[in-house]
């Protein structure tokens, strides 16, 4: 379950990775990219904040559930896109 679960925020955090040099947040506009962003102070508390939300969502929203199958934390986006042969090519993969 747990590697289901880090292969998707693995697969976030690249995305973000790219992202990040081309998409920047109303305020954060004098924020270097990379890893000097924590040590600006707006990216200091952008860090904070999202460091917060995603530990909130970790610990309250996306927990897994015992009825289910473990890894199965179906969609969590709402796209209607998880199914059986969608959960045995992550399973694959």
């Amino acid at each position: 379950a747990a590697e289901i679960k880090h292969g998707r925020v693995a697969m976030m955090a690249a995305l973000g990775g790219v992202a990040q040099h081309f998409i920047k947040f109303p305020g954060f506009d004098g924020v270097p990219s990379g890893f000097s962003a924590v040590a600006t102070a707006p990216g200091t508390y952008g860090f904070v904040a999202l460091f917060l939300v995603a530990g909130a969502l970790e610990l309250a929203l996306w927990t897994e559930d015992p009825s289910k199958e473990p890894g199965n934390f179906g969609d969590p986006a709402g796209l209607g896109q998880y199914n059986t042969e969608m959960r045995q090519r992550e399973l694959n993969n």
